[in-house]
């Protein structure tokens, strides 16, 4: 029978960018609130918080949109996902929270040009 091994992050005390990144990526698999989330596998919702925003801005930083990318003229977060873009031509995109920010203005300017 194979040993399962929990999860490096929920043994750590702090974190690494990749032990985020991984208990990020297992709440947005789990489809659950980030709060039940947290109280499943044994920690502070706040750290999750945290480390989401902290990420969503390096990764802020470091993207340029490319060309071509259609203005948003709303942006509605929802709780607890996903997110509500209402784009210049009126259509809605919808996406989960954690996303990769280039696939993001790649998906935006598909539906733009449709």
């Amino acid at each position: 029978m194979p040993r399962h091994h929990a999860a490096p992050y929920l043994s750590r005390r702090r974190w690494t960018t990749t032990d985020a990144r991984a208990a990020l990526a297992a709440l947005g698999e789990s489809g659950l609130a980030t709060s039940a989330f947290a109280q499943q596998q044994g920690l502070d919702p706040e750290r999750l918080r945290r480390w989401r925003r902290r990420l969503v801005r390096k990764e802020q930083r470091q993207v340029t949109a490319p060309a071509g990318t259609p203005e948003v003229i709303e942006l509605r977060p929802r709780q607890p996902e996903p997110i509500e873009i209402v784009l210049r031509c009126g259509r809605v995109v919808r996406i989960p929270q954690m996303i990769d920010v280039l696939v993001l203005a790649r998906l935006v300017a598909t539906i733009e040009r449709a």
